[in-house]
């Protein structure tokens, strides 16, 4: 018995695209409109841009999730990618489901640094910390961010009683010496900027402030 096209298309995966978190790359997609959940399974396939033929994706191939992580498959950062996904439900098979081109490097959202706080006398000490990739290095370790980026920090100083906000450092130094009022309270953001892609990461905030008898609380 031969399948209308249309109940063909109806089955299609829709919106098959890359969604990237410090390099960790994640595939995702959403089911047809006749999608049955219970017995639709997936099959996903990969290239780098350039190749001619398709790489199955053996982990996810013929799965019932809706996403397959691709990380390990474009871990050459800065060439492109493609993937694709087709499905079977009730023995009707679907056509391939294309993502756009996909460049790590370029695309990927970069998470915001890490802030460890050093307290001495009235001065603080920032310690500031890139994220990892999820690739390891040769001693088994995960790479940082920054071999893959030319990293800057920025980091702003927010005084709360005054509901100021100004630039405290800006540069590669990953420990910055900061200077206490006693008694004020303030919170440190920080955020890091891709000076290739002229784009900043995500920031983190810690709050911090000084009682006599304890010291500094974080």
């Amino acid at each position: 018995v031969l399948r209308s096209q249309p109940v063909r298309e109806s089955l299609k995966v829709q919106r098959v695209e890359f969604q990237s978190f410090n390099l960790q790359s994640i595939l995702h997609w959403l089911p047809g409109s006749a999608f049955t959940h219970n017995n639709t399974v997936y099959f996903v396939q990969y290239k780098m841009y350039g190749q001619k033929e398709w790489t199955n994706k053996e982990e996810c191939w013929g799965i019932y999730e809706i996403f397959c992580d691709l990380t390990n498959e474009t871990s050459d950062v800065e060439e492109p990618y493609y993937g694709r996904v087709k499905a079977t439900s009730a023995h009707i098979h679907t056509p391939w489901s294309m993502t756009k081109r996909f460049s790590p490097w370029l695309e990927t959202k970069i998470g915001p640094p890490s802030i460890s706080v050093i307290q001495s006398g009235r001065s603080i000490q920032l310690i500031l910390q890139a994220p990892n990739s999820p690739y390891k290095d040769r001693k088994g370790r995960n790479k940082s961010l920054k071999d893959y980026y030319d990293l800057i920090y920025r980091v702003f100083i927010i005084n709360n009683s005054q509901d100021m906000k100004r630039k405290l450092y800006e540069g590669t130094n990953e420990k910055i010496e900061m200077d206490i009022k006693p008694g004020a309270n303030y919170c440190v953001a920080a955020e890091m900027y891709l000076f290739e892609l002229n784009r900043s990461s995500e920031s983190t905030e810690i709050c911090t402030f000084k009682i006599q008898r304890n010291g500094m609380y974080i």
